[in-house]
């Protein structure tokens, strides 16, 4: 208010962009972990049932197969990994993309 700016525009040039950036990545971080636990719990069977296809019900009925056939638990395994290691590095693209000390 000093130099005669009013509190939205303080709020929208100066506060938004350098909070923006760390919401992003706080907010992509909780899909990874959603991710990982709903395939947890999936897994430990408090997730969906078995018709439904989830990666952490696959896991938990591949395991029965781990010694015969290790691609049935690999398959899933890789793509829970992949898809959380993928948001988080969206995320951190995304942040860096955003960021309002990098653009000089």
């Amino acid at each position: 208010m000093t130099v005669g700016a009013t509190h939205t525009r303080i709020l929208l040039r100066h506060i938004l962009p350098n909070v923006f950036g760390p919401i992003l990545v706080l907010a992509t971080l909780d899909v990874g972990w959603a991710i990982l636990n709903a395939s947890a719990l999936s897994f430990l069977g408090l997730g969906v049932q078995p018709p439904t296809p989830e990666w952490g019900l696959m896991l938990n009925e591949g395991r029965a197969y781990l010694r015969t056939a290790p691609w049935v638990v690999t398959a899933p395994g890789v793509a829970i990994a992949a898809t959380v290691l993928a948001v988080n590095l969206l995320a951190d693209a995304w942040r860096d993309a955003t960021d309002p000390l990098r653009k000089k």
